[in-house]
């Protein structure tokens, strides 16, 4: 496997739509059209509770750190320099929070927003900034109920977080470009909260309007 083919199958892996497949097998219905209507650990709690959530949460960070880390030890030459296979790793990483956002397997439509995909790439790149910020998510989401909320507010911080606990440039960089993609993702949301129709943890489930 060359390391462009690798590129292809970490998008492949991160387009595996555990969301999807949840509610299809759960409960036969399409996340899509329940809640939020995101595929997303936080709507399958909201529709199928939380051991469910749980399993996707997992899932959903695995496609992203299995590529970071497994990736580069398979198709990467043996004598790469670290800072190659660090590009690398970034670049797998990437692919597969972009097939989550993007998932071949539901034609490119209807993805998660990414955080717990890229959560599992910074869990491999950066374990002690994505062990901070996920505390700050978890401690906003739960504070306020609104997971968006918290979401957003570790991308803000996750670049300080990178830059305290990481000295590599490539990181720092790609701890940016994530925090802005995060943001992007949830401009919906933050619309929702300004008119105060956000949907909270313990809300509902329902059809999206």
């Amino acid at each position: 496997m060359t390391a462009w083919l690798g590129l292809a199958v970490a998008y492949v892996v991160g387009s595996v739509p555990f969301a999807y497949l949840a509610g299809r097998m759960l409960q036969g219905v399409d996340l899509r059209a329940m809640g939020s209507g995101n595929l997303g650990a936080t709507n399958v709690y909201r529709t199928l509770g939380l051991p469910a959530a749980l399993v996707v949460l997992v899932l959903d960070s695995a496609k992203g750190a299995l590529p970071t880390w497994l990736l580069p030890r398979l198709v990467l030459a043996p004598d790469v320099s670290p800072t190659t296979s660090l590009w690398w790793a970034l670049a797998f990483g990437a692919a597969a929070v972009l097939g989550h956002a993007k998932p071949v397997f539901l034609l490119w439509k209807g993805g998660g927003k990414g955080v717990a995909t890229a959560g599992g790439v910074f869990a491999v790149l950066a374990p002690w900034a994505f062990v901070a910020a996920t505390t700050l998510l978890l401690v906003v989401a739960f504070a306020t109920r609104y997971m968006s909320l918290g979401s957003v507010a570790a991308a803000l911080c996750f670049p300080l977080f990178v830059w305290m606990s990481h000295g590599s440039a490539p990181v720092q960089g790609a701890s940016i470009a994530t925090g802005v993609f995060i943001i992007w993702s949830h401009r919906t949301n933050l619309q929702r909260l300004r008119a105060g129709t956000e949907h909270r943890l313990t809300g509902r489930a329902e059809r999206p309007t």
